[in-house]
């Protein structure tokens, strides 16, 4: 069934799935001793820099357990947008595997900026308080905005300033590249990010992330860290044959190009349709708006997708690395009928 719920729903890329039967051949040494993983840890360091520790991971949600409980300890707070995937999505996971406390900023648009942020920044050293250690971003947000390099730039060097550090959720970092014209490291090492969950799942790849840490201070616990958070594949040649697929001639790149480029022409069908009002700005692949609710009632007949405030008859839209042209004009077609 054909959708624009999620890019979670969509398929594996053909390219990524040949990867995996290259790495089915024979038995390989488990844990990452194998030359698959070797392969792709190349890979990764070619793209970010040499200097950075790779660690493959199965999830999202594992990548960001691993990520913040390097970062803080029990008796740090969190910074983060109010919607970010940290604080509604994860069923309370990074509380209970940090211990640290979550202090949720309310935004408009899902981002950041050191405005919303320094308000947070109190009470260092003060025992009866917890002690703010870490700062969450998304990119792209939970609202398909973009933080520009700038942006990201400003909050590192205002977190680092208190010694603190940053944390990339990059569940959709290749849409927020392709829609900027930057490159990876652009986007993470050289904005100041501290450790970068490097996703995929959501653009081709068909299951796993990769928790990058360029912070050199916490490089030495990261392998620890992973274990303890159940995280290590013993067969992990499937989650890092990935990526050297992903990685290799910008494949991440056109894919995400590809699902921006989609969700911009579902943008340019759905504007001028009567009823039809955009809350976010329509940066990535993701697309929020409001409709009268007869028509959503009606739409869901045929596609399914998600209310975000349901309350407001707003719904989330979302485009694919395989969305294709004729995906949109049956659901435009629907829409009209």
């Amino acid at each position: 069934m054909r959708s624009f719920a999620s890019d979670n729903n969509s398929g594996v890329h053909p390219l990524v799935m040949e990867a995996l039967v290259r790495a089915n051949d024979n038995h390989a040494l488990g844990y990452g001793e194998d030359h698959w993983t070797e392969e792709a840890v190349a890979k990764i360091k070619e793209v970010f820099t040499s200097d950075c520790e790779p660690l493959f991971v199965f999830n999202g949600t594992g990548s960001n357990i691993v990520a913040l409980q390097l970062m803080v300890r029990p008796y740090h707070s969190i910074i983060c947008a109010e919607t970010a995937h940290i604080y509604v999505d994860e069923c309370g996971s990074p509380v209970k595997n940090t211990g640290a406390q979550i202090r949720p900023v309310v935004t408009t648009d899902g981002k950041l900026t050191p405005e919303l942020i320094l308000p947070y920044l109190h009470g260092f050293g003060d025992q009866h308080h917890s002690q703010p250690g870490a700062i969450y971003l998304s990119q792209c947000t939970e609202l398909g905005t973009i933080y520009t390099v700038d942006e990201l730039k400003a909050i590192t060097s205002l977190a680092h300033q208190y010694n603190m550090r940053v944390h990339m959720d990059g569940a959709r970092i290749a849409n927020a590249c392709a829609a900027l014209n930057v490159s990876l490291r652009e986007m993470t090492l050289d904005c100041g990010i501290d450790v970068l969950s490097f996703g995929g799942t959501k653009n081709g790849l068909m299951m796993g992330e990769c928790v990058i840490v360029f912070d050199n201070s916490l490089k030495a616990e990261a392998r620890f860290v992973r274990k303890q958070s159940a995280q290590l594949a013993s067969k992990m040649r499937y989650l890092s044959s990935q990526f050297t697929a992903y990685l290799t001639d910008d494949l991440w790149l056109k894919n995400a190009v590809h699902a921006n480029a989609m969700a911009h022409r579902l943008y340019e069908e759905l504007k001028d349709v009567q009823g039809v009002c955009f809350t976010q700005k329509a940066e990535s692949n993701q697309l929020f708006l409001s409709m009268p609710r007869k028509l959503i009632d009606k739409l869901l007949q045929s596609y399914f997708f998600y209310f975000w405030k349901e309350e407001k008859d707003e719904i989330r839209l979302v485009t694919s690395f395989d969305t294709t042209d004729e995906d949109i004009d049956q659901f435009i077609k629907v829409l009209h009928s």
